[in-house]
């Protein structure tokens, strides 16, 4: 079955599509931690978003993977990119951690998963594209700067927040060298159940699993089911089977930027001349690395 998103329109748009979705997740993330347990928020979250690609998988009539080596490349890259990364920063943001730290030690990733991918993936950078990776780093680091905050730092935090980056850069590596010719559909409806699991065992262990049902958590599961996990992941694993995984990690940089420019847009927050020249060089950096979506999709789904 052709993948449906395998259309020049959605190839063109898919990664500003992308980033406008991701940096709206702290939004989820925001209104929905003051009321549950972290873990506990993020197993309903995966069990919900498994049920419904597990339908919706049904309703398409695509098939489910055919081998047990599959499954379990599924699991491993469901537990890093999930498990790993989602569960780490909203274990680090419930900890108290500020969001410009958090949105700092994420940003290592794009240049941290270029160069694991040169030595896991043979992906070869020039060097135009290496200063684009650390121009990324370092307009990001102008766009997040006058939101650091230190005060109220825990080393558990930190740890959460170490977690999290590590889980997305090598999940994200993992899933280009293992994951191929697999649906998307079906493909993250096995990575989400495989990531609920030890999530599930977490808030079991560490958790009373306290959650206040009101309209605010409601509103959130909805935002972070539909539009994070089932919207913008499903846009991330597209192109991280379509291109480099080193460029198509550079997008994260973009993610600081463009919610510091909601906030501008829709909240009236404050943007300050370093702010808006750390968004020009981000986006400067991101250019010099490249077309993100350039290799040619081989598998079929």
């Amino acid at each position: 079955m052709r993948n449906p998103f395998d259309t020049p329109l959605f190839i063109t748009s898919a990664p500003a599509l992308f980033v406008v979705l991701w940096s709206t997740g702290y939004v989820g993330a925001r209104f929905g931690l003051p009321y549950a347990d972290p873990m506990t928020l993020v197993s309903i979250r995966f069990a919900i978003v498994a049920l419904l690609l597990i339908l919706m998988g049904k309703i398409l009539k695509v098939p489910f993977p055919g081998s047990l080596s599959t499954y379990f490349h599924l699991a491993v890259s469901g537990f890093l990119i999930h498990s790993c990364f989602i569960g780490g920063f909203f274990l680090a943001m419930d900890s108290g951690v500020n969001i410009g730290i958090a949105a700092l030690i994420a940003g290592v990733q794009p240049l941290l998963t270029a160069i694991i991918a040169v030595f896991f993936l043979n992906e070869r950078l020039s060097l135009k594209e290496w200063s684009g990776f650390v121009l990324g780093f370092l307009g990001l680091v102008l766009v997040v700067l006058e939101s650091f905050q230190l005060a109220g730092m825990t080393p558990t935090g930190f740890i959460y927040c170490v977690v999290g980056l590590f889980g997305i850069t090598f999940g994200t590596v993992y899933q280009k060298r293992f994951v191929t010719g697999v649906n998307l559909f079906t493909g993250s409806a096995v990575q989400f159940t495989a990531a609920l699991f030890p999530c599930m065992v977490w808030s079991l262990i560490y958790e009373p699993g306290h959650v206040e049902w009101n309209l605010t958590v409601a509103l959130a599961l909805v935002w972070l089911c539909l539009v994070m996990s089932i919207g913008a992941i499903s846009i991330l694993l597209f192109l991280i089977r379509r291109g480099a995984a080193a460029r198509v990690s550079s997008l994260f940089y973009l993610v600081a930027p463009a919610t510091a420019l909601q906030g501008y847009w829709f909240f009236d927050e404050h943007l300050s001349p370093a702010q808006l020249f750390g968004v020009g060089v981000t986006v400067l950096g991101v250019a010099l690395i490249g077309n993100v979506t350039e290799e040619s999709l081989s598998e079929t789904d």
